[in-house]
């Protein structure tokens, strides 16, 4: 490959890095599988070494991915972080025996092998044996401050138990995850509720990390575990052992199970043997980490740009089983998305029996080359989501058929598109019955219009009737209408219809996150409640407008301004004003100033004279907006004492900076 191939190829698998981080480390909805990453990633390092003048400081080869959510306030870790370095390959393990013992020859070295949990990192500060802060890993260097989330977790002790020396500063790092038995009860309980459901037990605990109301995160079924530290003032570890013990002895779970070894093939043994009581603990894992028992060498062994060399990952393959793909169907999603479905002959795959995957899309099913009829590997994507990894192509027939995407949407029979710029192929058709049902239920559903006893059964049924043909019409029904439906009776129909009375005022936000625009989740639309009076104002603002709105970037912004210029949407929005939904900002403040009208503020560290609520309420009342990130589009980060990243950002790119008493000053005078 010539240096401008590998320019190019760089500069594809960092974006395409950059992106996946952004999905596994922020959002916590990853949509490849671990080794698919790592294999990019790998790809990626071997290229910047072949090329070294090609790499660049912000490469995700040179920072853990990730940055922290927006909604926390900010913590820089007195000690970084780090990722591990990883490994599928047991000939890698050895040469990294090798190299570990070339950079300290002469000394006695043992491993400790411990589970590789599945989890979420978190950093635990104890100060004079006293939990103060507890923060999320974030970009490796600064995390999201979770202190009053993890004080729920009954295995996180308040206070170090007094069996030892109290150390002066002690941060101890670990897991939460969540069990497979309460992962299974929660996601049961949501779909009852008529919620979403996460994807696997990792994303269900980063998702309750980041709930803002701690009461919910006791609810949920979290544990954690701890292996290794951070700053540490007042004691010493002599061996990873001893700090193991010593973890155990201050009152933290610990793995229940390790292994002490010392050669690099009593490691080997050790991780099948690991292999096979991967399913016996109440936490998915992964793999197992080796790490160098012998503490004192730490610091001669060192670091690469983002790992330590005292400790690497080696990841499992996932586990697979073959079976026949006996058809491919489609689904067809809210959004009209063809999804195609891969129906296979049962087959058990971790535990579970498997007969559904779904196949993502056409260029998934034409870069695997997988066709009606033959065996394919299964596997579970992160331990729980089902789906075909490869085919088995020596063992085809030649009786096998290749699979092609309809032309027309297999519900509504109406021509399917793909949009300029997407793999999806979708059914454009708003009054497709397959797409209705599922909007139906996306509207109804809790977090939207809390239409309560509007379940799946019912809104297949009010479509397949025809009482309901776009989400509107849900204000048109009846109660006779109601009563006509299989098994509901007059009590049922009665409190349905209130439901659906009641749901007509919900807030403003909650009607823009029911509309389903794509890419506008409830935050978002929480936003666009802050920036517009009412549907009107949103409808009618244009491209720049929207994309000059804080944290609405241009992909977000193209979305909206194309949901409204569709005159369907266009005419169910009108539809649901004629039906009396309230379709205005009831909860915009009124502007008692409109001097820093147009101007964007974000605030950071903790102000003396106002809560940093206090301070966002009174730059709205003089007509401005508070972002909770700092980008182009900011006029002002106003900072108070012990600012986070934002202040570095602002500084880099150039913002202007408030201290508290000019800020003070601009808004009185805006007064």
């Amino acid at each position: 490959m010539n240096k401008n191939d590998a320019d190019r190829r760089i500069k594809q698998l960092r974006n395409e890095l950059e992106y996946h981080n952004e999905r596994y480390y922020t959002e916590h909805r990853p949509e490849i599988s671990d080794k698919v990453y790592d294999e990019l990633y790998s790809e990626l390092e071997k290229l910047e070494e072949q090329f070294p003048d090609l790499i660049s400081p912000d490469s995700p080869t040179r920072r853990v991915g990730g940055r922290p959510i927006e909604s926390f306030e900010d913590v820089r870790h007195a000690v970084p972080m780090m990722s591990l370095s990883n490994t599928y390959s047991k000939e890698e393990l050895r040469k990294y025996d090798i190299r570990i013992r070339k950079i300290v020859p002469n000394e006695r070295i043992r491993y400790i092998l411990e589970p590789k949990i599945d989890g979420v990192a978190v950093n635990l500060r104890y100060e004079r044996g006293k939990f103060v802060l507890g923060a999320t890993r974030g970009d490796g260097e600064t995390g999201d401050n979770i202190t009053e989330n993890l004080k729920t977790l009954r295995s996180i002790p308040l206070s170090l138990e007094v069996s030892a020396k109290i150390p002066d500063v002690m941060e101890v790092r670990g897991e939460v995850f969540m069990t497979g038995k309460g992962f299974a009860r929660l996601n049961q309980e949501r779909e009852e509720a008529g919620l979403s459901v996460f994807a696997n037990p990792r994303n269900a605990a980063a998702g309750s990390l980041k709930q803002l109301d701690s009461r919910i995160v006791a609810k949920r079924p979290l544990d954690a575990v701890f292996y290794s530290i951070g700053e540490l003032k007042g004691i010493e570890f002599e061996t990873h052992m001893n700090l193991l013990e010593g973890l155990e002895k201050f009152g933290f779970q610990t793995h229940d199970k390790v292994w002490i070894c010392d050669s690099i093939n009593e490691v080997l043994d050790a991780l099948d043997e690991l292999e096979e009581l991967r399913h016996d603990f109440s936490f998915e894992i992964d793999g197992g980490v080796v790490k160098v028992n012998e503490r004192s060498l730490y610091d001669r062994l060192g670091f690469t740009a983002k790992s330590p060399r005292w400790a690497i990952a080696y990841k499992y393959e996932p586990e697979q089983a073959e079976t026949t793909l006996k058809d491919i169907t489609i689904q067809v999603g809210r959004t009209g998305v063809l999804t195609p479905v891969a129906e296979l002959a049962p087959v058990k795959v971790a535990g579970s029996t498997i007969s559904r995957a779904t196949l993502h899309n056409d260029d998934e099913i034409r870069r695997k080359d997988i066709r009606i009829g033959d065996r394919v590997y299964v596997e579970k994507a992160g331990e729980v989501i089902p789906a075909v990894a490869g085919v088995n192509k020596d063992a085809r027939s030649g009786n096998e058929k290749p699979f092609k995407m309809p032309d027309k949407c297999p519900v509504c029979g109406e021509a399917v598109t793909r949009r300029e710029g997407e793999v999806a192929i979708r059914c454009e058709n708003l009054q497709c019955p397959a797409q209705i049902k599922q909007w139906l239920r996306y509207f109804a559903s809790r977090g939207a219009m809390d239409i309560e006893g509007m379940g799946s059964v019912l809104a297949d049924q009010l479509v397949d009737r025809n009482f309901i043909k776009d989400i509107s019409d849900i204000y048109t029904l009846s109660k006779q209408d109601v009563l006509q439906i299989e098994r509901m009776g007059e009590k049922s129909a009665q409190n349905l219809m209130q439901a659906i009375e009641n749901s007509k005022n919900r807030d403003f936000s909650r009607v823009i996150f029911a509309l389903g625009i794509p890419h506008v989740g409830s935050r978002t639309a929480r936003t666009l409640e802050e920036h517009f009076a009412d549907i009107d104002e949103l409808m009618n603002a244009g491209m720049e407008e929207l994309e000059n709105i804080p944290e609405i970037g241009g992909i977000m912004a193209r979305s909206i301004y194309n949901f409204f210029r569709d005159p369907r949407n266009r005419k169910i929005t009108e539809s649901l004003r004629r039906a009396g939904v309230n379709l205005e900002s009831k909860s915009r403040p009124a502007v008692k100033s409109s001097k820093l009208k147009g101007k964007v503020f974000v605030l950071t560290g903790t102000l003396k004279q106002l809560t940093r609520e206090s301070a966002a309420e009174k730059i709205r009342d003089c007509g401005g907006t508070v972002a909770s990130s700092v980008s182009g589009n900011t006029d002002y980060v106003v900072a108070g004492e012990k600012p986070g990243s934002k202040l570095d950002k602002a500084r880099k790119i150039g913002i202007e900076v408030l201290e508290e008493s000019r800020f003070m000053k601009m808004i009185s005078d805006s007064g």
